[in-house]
């Protein structure tokens, strides 16, 4: 929701927006809505198996949609890499994987192996060890700002790399049409894609979309 306007956001209507969590449940209950016991899930709503990779699989071949073309060119065969440039094996599609991961890589090593970052011109999957997937900072664009305007030039925010990560405390510099973002403790796994939304205690400022991690 960081990318919402204030004319989008003045028109938002929450009916239940002043209730917990288990008060909705209940009101559920009572009007006999099958909702009320259903799971929970943060998944995509048009992928409810989180296979992911199945659903890019599924779409390789519309070779006359974007989708498509991109799905057919995540799901050829490369190569997994130490970030020295040692080849260990050879993957069956860069959209099995995903920064951070540790498991199911299908190669063995000594130590512990986790996905440092997918290189797309190559089609590989570079790997390296645990303390290689942290990142000081990242780089952000197409940036939103709802709570104010554009600021000027530094601030301090708490930001969001993930749904279910922590928020990290940060300094933000406004660099043109981005924003350099550099955390007080290095974060794992930053991923390019994802959205990192900045916050003031529970109050969304605004937020961007991961460009690269900085190393």
């Amino acid at each position: 929701m960081f990318e919402l306007t204030q004319k989008q956001l003045a028109r938002i209507l929450f009916p239940v927006g002043d209730l917990e969590k288990p008060q909705v449940r209940e009101l559920a209950r009572r009007h006999g809505l099958e909702t009320a016991f259903k799971h929970e899930s943060q998944e995509i709503c048009f992928v409810p198996d989180r296979d992911y990779a199945g659903f890019i699989q599924r779409h390789a071949g519309e070779v006359d949609s974007h989708l498509g073309r991109q799905a057919e060119a995540a799901s050829r065969p490369g190569p997994i890499v130490m970030k020295d440039g040692t080849v260990l094996g050879e993957h069956s599609g860069i959209h099995h994987f995903t920064v951070g991961q540790r498991k199911g890589l299908g190669i063995g090593h000594p130590r512990p192996l986790y996905v440092v970052r997918l290189d797309l011109g190559r089609n590989a999957v570079v790997v390296g060890y645990k303390e290689d997937v942290y990142s000081r900072g990242l780089i952000a664009e197409r940036l939103n700002w709802i709570a104010s305007g554009i600021p000027s030039d530094t601030l301090r925010a708490s930001v969001k790399i993930r749904a279910r990560h922590p928020e990290a405390e940060a300094t933000i510099k406004m660099q043109g049409d981005t924003a350099s973002v550099v955390f007080d403790v290095p974060q794992m796994a930053v991923t390019p894609g994802q959205a990192a939304v900045f916050y003031n205690d529970d109050r969304v400022l605004g937020g961007g979309w991961i460009r690269q991690g900085l190393v």
